[in-house]
């Protein structure tokens, strides 16, 4: 049961119902995260335009999602997990990659790195060295993907925190977070 409220999109404010809409169209459904959320329409049109900022990037929606999944597990956010599995495998990535992903891995030296840095980034509240961001540079990532790989990290924690702190309801088939596997 969520601790607050979810927003009907059929029952609620004009701001409100505008922004929900769009996520529906965007899904064909309107996922209980964004119902949470709508509780304040600031907080969900800053997500919505988040997500819509960041879904034409730079780097692309499979290192995005791979990127999702990995901060998810670390953040124990079983809502993001199960949400950014599905996106990542409907963008192309393997089973096997979104669950290494989870783990913070990739056979691919590019993605690897990439996951490693955003995990370097949530564990170490963003305190991360010149050799970090030297260390992604060195693996082909330009200026503009780096950036945007913390921005990922940054929509991911807000995510994360409303999903774990509001205890949504997982509305996406569930997978399990790598530590409860092992």
């Amino acid at each position: 049961m969520s601790r607050i409220p979810l927003i009907d999109r059929s029952a609620t404010s004009a701001d409100r119902k505008a922004l929900l809409d769009q996520v529906q169209q965007a899904f064909g459904a309107t996922p209980n995260m964004f119902k949470a959320v709508a509780n304040s329409p600031a907080a969900l049109q800053s997500m919505w335009g988040f997500f819509g900022a960041l879904g034409g990037g730079s780097i692309g929606a499979k290192l995005g999602e791979q990127i999702a999944v990995a901060v998810a597990d670390r953040n124990d956010c079983e809502y993001c997990l199960a949400a950014h599995t599905a996106l990542g495998r409907k963008a192309g990535v393997s089973a096997e990659g979104m669950a290494a992903a989870q783990r913070g891995e990739s056979a691919d030296p590019a993605t690897a790195a990439a996951l490693a840095f955003a995990l370097k980034l949530v564990n170490e509240r963003g305190n991360v060295s010149e050799a970090d961001v030297q260390a992604i540079r060195k693996a082909g990532f330009s200026d503009e993907q780096v950036v945007e790989i913390l921005a990922h990290v940054a929509l991911n924690l807000f995510t994360n925190y409303v999903n774990v702190a509001f205890a949504v309801p997982v509305d996406f088939a569930p997978v399990k977070l790598s530590r409860a596997a092992a």
